[in-house]
């Protein structure tokens, strides 16, 4: 009584020039004109610049196909189409989308015939049809100069401080043909709930019919099941579950999936439709209570340890569940917990939160809307709370799904990026933040908390990135100040924070042809997206490091220094816990070869950055924090023991944070030491630092206070764990010459590196992809006293050159600059 017929073949895309080029759907027009041959990759070079007129030309994708129809109804299904389009079968214009973010679906029943139907879709110029809108309803203000803020489209396909300017068309999403009769699942919105023991299923069905005669649809979860005999077009079956097995995040619990099924049928038996999703057991929400800002799961606060998500390509169709579960596998491997999905791109994909579950990946969820003035009137209205109804119903049984947010940085721009004047009281998107969105998410998704927007204050009367509530972006960091200065911020939860660094060398030599490869050279300027950002990368070089002195040495450099950066904010974050209470890192992910803040590049590779984000996120952190002065209260008890407040001039202290699920006695030896090694002072510390705590311990004067500041530092061991802390900056500090000894133990894919040192090793970093791109190692930046020694695991394809391995540039440490 149901079937559907996927419409993937056959398609021909023709546009400007272009004549019938074979096209891939789900697709776009970029990557059928690279397949042919008729432009040169995108991602290579400076090839972008070349391709602004496939943004400026209208495009039709056409096919036929041979139908039977047997049904008394058959809908033509557009998952998405991207983005301004007009749809015709057989020569009649069955409809028309304007918005990338929401599927469509038409009646063609009558259209369809036996034997060969002719299907066009044509797709409008995206420019041509935002720059109207624009001058329509007039110039609203946004972060790029491109009018993105004027179609329903991936706002980044525009251009962005990491992205390249590529402005697709296409159909992005499946599309086929749907028939059927009697009655069809049109929407199933399970709404689950836990309280005392007792798991609650409230599933809402609401019907699209064909005929009238009564229909009965069948629930069933965990050996429960409930049924109901429909005769109008809407249901609610609840199915309850005694002592659920509950979905936890990872690190707290098994993340527990169970399946639910629904059947739709008629009243003799015969199937109609059919659904099932996996969904979790589990309650969220977000704790302000005294201006906090708390992430709460089954009734445990969760420290979010975060990272921010972007497209994770360009070209939609190239984004596979493979891959997705590959980067979700680098998140987890990084000790993240969290992923926010950012708001410039797009509502993501089943594959995305069906793994984000399974892995036990807390996810948040911005409503498309970013770095812009979004107007209010027609036809964006009514299309926003469309888009937001689909998505919110489809994506609402993700157990991973924990929060919705309106936007990102509109509510920001808003105040401080002189919008207001400009706008000369034109709408700029207040009335979707404030009223639309959680009027949608109140009634679709009521179990679930939204935010107006990241970052937002909590109530409209404050600064809406005021770090002393809701959430916070710091962005004056990287922008005009060194990154030391996160330890001057004390937030409650910080939804954005980074700093740049140019990808993996083997990512830069495929994509870029340069020769020589320099900061300034002309592929490596194009493949600088943020302003400014080469200046920016060398003041902060200048604060902490030797001068490099040729581009091996500013690779090498940079990418330590956001290392070193980023992992620096994370500590001091997790160290105030529980007045910060989340740290996301912007970003996980590129979506092409690009320098720019993420930990793993356009090529899928591992930067340093990822492997001090690994250790700044484990489960157990030691850290060495300046704290002086009185308990640390904000609005409650002391966080800290014995209570300690950071301060310019403060002594290092230990600070130990857990956020296993398991107490931790620590038991460290804390000591002072020279650049020789030798011990100077020392100090035994014993302390139990409970679940979800986190325990400063002052040092011994003697241990925090150095005799030369130039040449001396502090190591703190606690059962494996490690941390260093400098009393100077390294480009103070007088460095030996590295001098190590090594051996190379190649055991088929995998190769064993062993150095010791002979004198202090300053951030001893392996970098086996420049011999082979498919080479990883297991760790990055580690220092060395004299003496000590570390074994490097590299995974090659291929046998690594010994003598390559331990030179220079393949083995790096600040020593040998």
């Amino acid at each position: 009584m149901t079937s559907y017929q996927p419409l993937h073949e056959g398609w021909t895309v023709s546009g400007a020039d272009v004549t019938a080029l074979p096209a891939s759907v789900p697709g776009c027009v970029h990557t059928d004109l690279l397949a042919a041959g008729r432009i040169e990759d995108p991602y290579l070079d400076e090839n972008e610049t070349k391709l602004t007129w496939i943004g400026r030309t209208e495009w039709v994708y056409s096919t036929t196909f041979a139908a039977a129809p047997g049904t008394p109804r058959l809908d033509l299904v557009c998952a998405g189409l991207d983005t301004v389009a007009s749809i015709e079968l057989n020569g009649v214009q069955v409809g028309q989308t304007a918005n990338m973010h929401r599927g469509y679906r038409f009646d063609v029943q009558p259209l369809v015939r036996a034997g060969d139907n002719s299907l066009k879709i044509k797709f409008n110029s995206p420019y041509a049809y935002a720059e109207e809108q624009q001058r329509r309803l007039g110039a609203r203000p946004n972060a790029y100069g491109e009018p993105f803020n004027f179609i329903r489209k991936q706002a980044c396909n525009f251009g962005w401080d990491w992205g390249p300017t590529l402005v697709t068309a296409g159909i992005w999403q499946p599309i086929g043909l749907h028939g059927w009769s009697v009655a069809r699942l049109a929407e199933v919105r399970p709404q689950v709930t836990v309280a005392d023991g007792t798991g609650r299923v409230e599933v809402r069905v609401r019907l699209e019919r064909a005929a009238e005669e009564p229909v009965t649809i069948t629930a069933s979860v965990a050996g429960r099941r409930a049924q109901a005999t429909v005769d109008g077009i809407e249901a609610l079956l609840i199915l309850t579950v005694d002592d659920p097995e509950l979905w936890w995040p990872r690190g707290l619990g098994k993340a527990a999936l169970h399946d639910l099924d629904l059947t739709l049928a008629t009243a003799d038996g015969t199937t109609l439709d059919t659904w099932s999703r996996r969904i979790g057991f589990r309650s969220v929400r977000v704790d302000t209570a005294g201006d906090a800002y708390t992430l709460i799961v089954n009734d445990v606060p969760v420290f979010v340890r975060g990272v921010n998500w972007i497209p994770d390509d360009v070209f939609a169709d190239r984004i596979t569940r493979d891959r997705i579960a590959r980067r979700f596998r680098q998140a987890v491997d990084a000790n993240v917990n969290y992923l926010r999905v950012w708001g410039g791109g797009r509502y993501e994909s089943e594959d995305f939160y069906e793994l984000a579950d399974e892995m036990g990946l807390l996810v948040g969820q911005d409503f498309p809307f970013a770095c812009a003035a979004y107007p209010e009137e027609e036809p964006f209205a009514s299309e926003i709370e469309a888009e937001a109804r689909e998505n919110v119903v489809r994506l609402s049984s993700h157990p991973s799904l924990v929060l919705w947010t309106g936007n990102n940085e509109n509510i920001w721009g808003h105040e401080d990026w002189d919008w207001k004047q400009r706008l000369a009281g034109r709408s700029w998107g207040a009335h979707y933040y404030f009223e639309l969105l959680p009027r949608v998410v109140a009634e679709l998704d009521p179990t679930r908390p939204y935010w107006p927007g990241s970052p937002y204050s909590g109530t409209r009367d404050r600064h809406p990135n005021d770090p002393a509530f809701g959430t916070t972006h710091i962005w004056d960091v990287w922008n005009t100040d060194d990154y030391t200065k996160y330890a001057a911020y004390r937030p409650r939860f910080v939804a954005e924070f980074g700093f740049q660094a140019p990808p993996t060398y083997s990512t830069l030599r495929r994509s870029i042809s340069d020769d020589p490869l320099a900061p300034d050279s002309p592929g490596m300027a194009h493949h600088q997206k943020a302003g400014g950002g080469d200046e920016k990368l060398s003041l902060g070089l200048a604060n902490h490091l030797p001068a490099p002195r040729d581009f091996d040495d500013w690779h090498y450099l940079t990418q330590l220094n956001q290392a070193r950066a980023v992992a620096f904010g994370i500590e001091h974050f997790r160290s105030l816990r529980p007045l910060c209470m989340g740290s996301i890192m912007w970003q996980l992910n590129d979506c092409w070869p690009v320098t720019s803040w993420a930990a793993v590049d356009g090529d899928g590779r591992k930067k340093p950055l990822w492997y001090a984000m690994r250790d700044a996120y484990a489960d157990r952190l030691l850290t060495l924090q300046p704290r002086t002065g009185a308990p640390l209260t904000p609005g409650g008890p002391a966080p800290v023991e014995p209570g300690a407040v950071f301060t310019a001039d403060g002594a290092p202290a230990l600070v130990a944070v857990n956020d296993g699920a398991e107490p931790w006695i620590v038991e460290a030896t804390v000591t002072r030491r020279n650049l020789a090694g030798a011990m100077l002072a020392s100090a035994f510390l014993s302390v139990p630092v409970e679940p979800g705590a986190a325990v400063t311990v002052p040092l011994p004067p003697d241990v925090s206070t150095p005799d030369d500041p130039a040449a001396e530092l502090i190591v703190a061991d606690a059962g494996g764990l490690r941390t260093v802390r400098f009393f100077a900056p390294d480009k103070d500090i007088p460095w030996p010459s590295a001098s190590f000894t090594s051996s190379v133990d190649a055991d088929g894919p995998s190769t064993k590196v062993t150095v010791t040192a002979g004198t202090i090793l300053r951030s001893l970093t392996l970098y086996p992809d420049r011999l082979d791109p498919e080479a990883e190692t297991d760790r990055a930046g580690v220092t060395l006293l004299p003496g000590e020694s570390v074994t490097f695991t590299v995974h090659s394809g291929q046998p690594l050159d010994p003598a390559a391995l331990m030179s220079r540039p393949v083995l790096r440490c600040v020593n040998d600059i």
